[in-house]
């Protein structure tokens, strides 16, 4: 399975997908929306403000490899 990742930088807007026709969206949680297939199968994920969402996971990792 190929994915496809995208970071829109003006829009801070991280996209990734498989190949497949979209039938539907979901929002799961503010700023996250699931695509799904006919099959109800997820084929992308969209995240708005990706850098915010990130920062909270990247800062504590980076603090991390300084110490190690």
């Amino acid at each position: 399975m190929s994915l496809e990742v995208r970071y829109d930088s003006e829009a801070d807007v991280l996209y990734i997908a498989k190949q497949g026709e979209e039938e539907e969206t979901v929002e799961i949680h503010p700023g996250v929306t699931l695509e799904l297939n006919a099959e109800k199968e997820i084929i992308g994920i969209e995240l708005l403000n990706a850098s915010r969402i990130f920062k909270e996971v990247i800062e504590p990792i980076r603090e991390k490899a300084k110490a190690g």
